[in-house]
């Protein structure tokens, strides 16, 4: 990693959490504009506001790395991201919660090197949480270390799940829904806070149909770190080389239940 980046990243931090915090807080009072774009999905005024200045405090920082924003053109995402080198910003993940006044969703921050995420941060403003990580430096939530290396051996019975049914296999998730292998289940709709609550132990498992880079590349980076398991329903490393924009199938799950629910996965699929 760029000893650069090692040294700025702690003002960065406090940067983009600055940023996001008094953006939220204005969209509080005003009127906020929602529109949808091609595929369905919304987009409002705060996402457009948060992707302007953030990118802005990442060129003052980094003039020689470029932004690659879920809101730019696909085109010119994937001209980009062929670089290697890049910032992943997903402004505002949750956006339909946001719209909707559900106050789960968070702004999203990885940096990729040569094909390969080196560091994430994942703010929830909601909670005024800020998770991150340096790749191979470990996981925190603000200053406190996240580790799940050393937890107590689980059962999958025992465990609390996020998953995401709507993207799955027709089996899977009728095999989610008649035999619900683990103690209860959840959905918020931000799979960066996803990650880092599993990275924080708030859950054990995590099942999602399909999530873009963007989505994934900071939380997943956040969850390795702390220990967990992070890969795909192809039993891949989630953030193996090379990254594309295609979306994945991700699995996630604390180490004591990193075979059990892989396992329990593959035998229903």
């Amino acid at each position: 990693m760029n000893p650069t980046i090692r040294q700025q990243w702690p003002l960065l931090l406090d940067s983009v959490r600055e940023t996001a915090r008094d953006i939220f807080q204005r969209a509080k009072t005003g009127r906020q504009i929602t529109e949808r774009k091609s595929d369905g999905s919304l987009l409002t005024a705060t996402d457009l506001a948060l992707q302007e200045d953030i990118s802005k405090i990442l060129f003052d920082h980094f003039p020689g790395i470029p932004v690659l924003g879920e809101e730019m053109a696909e085109s010119e995402q994937a001209a980009i991201l062929a670089t290697g080198n890049c910032w992943l910003l997903d402004p505002l993940d949750g956006t339909s919660n946001f719209s909707h006044g559900i106050p789960v969703y968070s702004v999203s921050l990885a940096l990729m090197q040569q094909g390969e995420v080196v560091a994430g941060l994942v703010y929830d403003p909601n909670r005024d949480e800020c998770f991150q990580a340096l790749k191979g430096m470990g996981a925190y939530l603000d200053q406190q270390a996240l580790n799940r290396r050393n937890d107590e051996p689980g059962r999958l019975e025992h465990a609390m799940a996020i998953i995401d049914t709507k993207r799955l296999p027709t089996g899977l998730t009728s095999a989610i829904a008649t035999e619900h292998p683990y103690h209860s289940q959840r959905s918020f709709g931000s799979v960066a806070l996803d990650w880092c609550w599993l990275a924080a132990g708030r859950v054990q498992t995590y099942l999602h149909g399909k999530q873009k880079l963007w989505d994934f590349a900071a939380g997943a980076l956040i969850a390795q770190e702390a220990g967990c398991l992070t890969a795909t329903m192809q039993n891949e490393h989630i953030l193996g080389s090379p990254l594309t924009l295609a979306a994945r199938s991700a699995v996630g799950a604390c180490p004591s239940l990193a075979t059990s629910w892989p396992e329990w996965i593959r035998r229903h699929s």
